[in-house]
């Protein structure tokens, strides 16, 4: 962009940021909209760090919401700002909506993968289930007041299961990943209560090493298949489409609407359409890709 962005260098630095980015004028809806004119029809860079600037608060308030992981809150906002020029880059004006609606998306999507990089494939899986309750098992510890230490009470594991729509073995393992690792032979209840020890509730669900490979063939087959389904969609279909169907937090037919200019059944027609055409293109694919390695 046309100067350097303000920095965010430390934790103690926060309030000085704060103060720094709230000196950039908002934006009034008109003046918005001709400065993403110009960049976008002329690549006028002085009109997109005015963008840019203008919503460096949305993204220090999304960023906020996300220094419960541990991680320095300077590089969550720096990850966000990134996000943020992703999204002026694809701006289009001419849908009728603000910028702060578009970009909203794009910020909180670089900010969770930061966050996920971080923790390290290692720590943290990588299945929609595991990123899902990864973002999500504070807030339902909260609901339910689930404040203890350590493992989880089986009675709060199998709530917290069934409000996210995991397993209970992911509800132990992620609530350890997050807060660290404890022993086993701890007990369930105060001494002299009995109810024996942690480990006494935990079932064994390993799979063979046959079913293991297996089922990571599988896997990679239908990835592959997917990657390539998705080159079926035009532009604005592949955006619904993983909006509504592979984010681990969905937009709302409402927000796409308001993204793309039309009625929210016009969004859910063209989600429809574009699962039918991937379902169709991955099911030709993992026939090929299965007779490829069966040629093989």
């Amino acid at each position: 962009m046309a100067t350097a962005l303000p920095v965010l260098a430390n934790e103690g630095g926060l309030s000085r940021y704060l103060d720094e980015i709230r000196r950039f004028p908002m934006l009034e809806p008109h003046e918005e909209y001709m400065l993403a004119k110009r960049w976008r029809e002329h690549g006028d860079r002085e009109a997109a760090h005015k963008l840019v600037t203008s919503h460096l608060r949305l993204v220090a308030k999304i960023a906020m919401g996300y220094r419960g992981y541990g991680l320095p809150i300077g590089e969550v906002v720096s990850e966000g700002n990134v996000g943020l020029m992703q999204a002026v880059k694809r701006f289009e004006p001419d849908k009728g909506f603000r910028l702060a609606t578009y970009a909203m998306w794009w910020i909180k999507a670089a900010i969770q993968e930061y966050i996920l990089r971080s923790w390290s494939l290692v720590k943290m899986g990588t299945t929609a289930n595991q990123k899902k309750l990864f973002f999500n098992l504070r807030k339902a510890k909260g609901r339910i007041s689930a404040f203890e230490e350590g493992d989880l009470h089986p009675d709060n594991v199998k709530r917290i299961a069934t409000q996210l729509g995991v397993t209970e073995q992911d509800v132990v393992d992620m609530n350890r990943r997050l807060g660290g690792d404890s022993s086993l032979n701890a007990p369930l209840r105060d001494e002299g209560e009995g109810g024996g020890e942690w480990q006494d509730w935990l079932v064994d669900q390993g799979q063979t090493q046959e079913q293991v490979l297996v089922e990571e063939e599988e896997g990679q087959n239908r990835l592959k298949a997917l990657r390539n389904a998705l080159s079926v969609l035009n532009p604005r279909e592949r955006r619904i489409f993983e909006a509504r169907r592979l984010s681990d937090d969905p937009i709302t037919l409402e927000e796409l609407s308001t993204e793309f200019g039309v009625s929210r059944e016009r969004v859910r027609q063209i989600e429809v359409r574009a699962f039918e055409k991937i379902q169709d293109a991955v099911k030709k694919n993992l026939t090929q890709i299965e007779t490829s390695e069966a040629e093989a």
